[in-house]
């Protein structure tokens, strides 16, 4: 066989192989390029951009709808949801915002944190508390078993030791009854009608020696002459009056009768009636001046220094520091039956809000042609590159039998 049907039998697989090597090749870099599309003369050269890019909304719409078609479905929503929201979790998420809230708290300098916690106090006492009085109070057992334990357990068992009954004495005769109280009073009692009255009252009361003393003399002349003389002879009348006090021991009268003072020597009826007149007299009181009371105890109060006190005792307090982790878990075992029971619910709104297949559509177009050639070439680069070998395979094969089918005809 001459040396050129050689070379023509040989040619026929090598071109074959280079073609079909080459061809796919350039079929699967026309995939993603060119990344835009080229323009001649004003017109667009066909393949171009590349497939990929042409069609990369398409595309994008796909991905979202394969991915919550068949991979984030509500049921594995829920999945991950029950996983992502397990109670350890929530537990450390909690413990983690309340150590930052307190380390806030901690680090605040500009004291924020006291002037919120101020026009809440003053808000809760000055607005809130006073209307949500005006509601209690119109109900019959508004503070009535707090009422009835501070009778019981305080009014009815106050008793003034010695001390104080010897310091209330001396009060009263000192400054509400001194001897110039007590002669005013017996001026404005000794009235003409009033001894009168007790002239008459003695005359015909009288019995004995006390009656003929009665009709003889009578109480009228004795009475109007110390009427006279209180007067007349105001500072003679006040020494008299604190000798009669004196001589009487009505200090010292006193100061038993206030130390045997108790509500317990009451009969049981009368201190009901006590407990029960003390009980309706806060109520009304509290119903109708309750409100105003609190307004303007409020404008009394510098809130802004009672929140630092506040705040600073939250700063240095231990027990908070350790109460840190136990308030953390009771909120997430809270939270974690409030979702064990409307989990579904909340995912089925949540859903629509995150709006996940807009967010892969918008993510998609906004890669660039060559990153997504990038990302796909770096997935699925072994396989692409076995199809441009596959190609160079095939090419020699057809070259192969073409030859053959040239030395059969030869």
């Amino acid at each position: 066989m001459p040396l050129t049907s050689y070379w023509t039998l040989l040619i026929s697989p090598v071109a074959g192989g280079i073609i079909g090597y080459f061809t796919n090749d350039l079929a699967i870099r026309m995939l993603f390029r060119p990344y835009r599309a080229i323009y001649i003369g004003g017109r667009k050269l066909p393949f171009t951009p590349g497939l990929i890019p042409q069609n990369q909304e398409r595309l994008a719409q796909r991905i979202a709808d394969a991915i919550l078609g068949s991979l984030l479905t509500p049921e594995e929503l829920q999945n991950l949801a029950r996983r992502l929201l397990a109670t350890e979790r929530m537990q450390a998420a909690i413990l983690w915002l309340l150590r930052v809230a307190l380390d806030q708290i901690r680090d605040d300098t500009e004291q924020k944190t006291a002037r919120i916690l101020s026009g809440i106090l003053r808000d809760l006492l000055s607005q809130s508390l006073p209307r949500l009085l005006r509601v209690l109070a119109r109900r019959e057992d508004f503070l009535e078993t707090q009422l009835n334990q501070i009778f019981d357990q305080v009014l009815l068992d106050l008793q003034l030791n010695e001390a104080q009954a010897s310091q209330l004495s001396e009060w009263l005769l000192d400054i509400v009854l001194p001897p110039d109280n007590l002669r005013d009073a017996l001026v404005s009692f000794l009235t003409d009608r009033n001894i009168e009255i007790i002239d008459e009252g003695f005359r015909e009361k009288a019995s004995g020696t006390y009656w003929v003393v009665a009709n003889l003399f009578g109480a009228r002349n004795a009475l109007q002459r110390l009427r006279t003389f209180c007067i007349e002879e105001q500072g003679e009348a006040n020494r008299r009056i604190a000798d009669l006090i004196l001589a009487l021991g009505v200090r010292q009268r006193l100061i038993e009768l206030l130390q045997n003072l108790s509500l317990q020597n009451l009969p049981v009826a009368t201190v009901r009636q006590l407990r029960r007149a003390m009980r309706e007299s806060v109520r009304t009181y509290i119903r109708e001046q309750g409100a105003e009371l609190l307004q303007g105890f409020s404008e009394t109060v510098d809130w802004n220094g009672v929140a630092v006190l506040l705040l600073n005792r939250l700063r240095n307090s231990t027990v908070v520091n350790s109460s840190l982790e136990v308030v953390s878990q009771e909120l997430a075992l809270i939270l974690d039956r409030y979702l064990e029971k409307d989990l579904e619910a909340i995912v089925a709104k949540a859903i629509p809000i995150l709006d996940l297949d807009r967010v892969i559509v918008d993510r998609v177009k906004a890669t660039t042609p060559a990153s997504l050639e990038e990302a796909i070439q770096g997935i699925v680069q072994k396989e692409l590159q076995a199809i441009v070998n596959l190609g160079g395979v095939l090419g020699v094969l057809v070259g192969v039998v073409q030859a053959l089918l040239l030395l059969a005809q030869s």
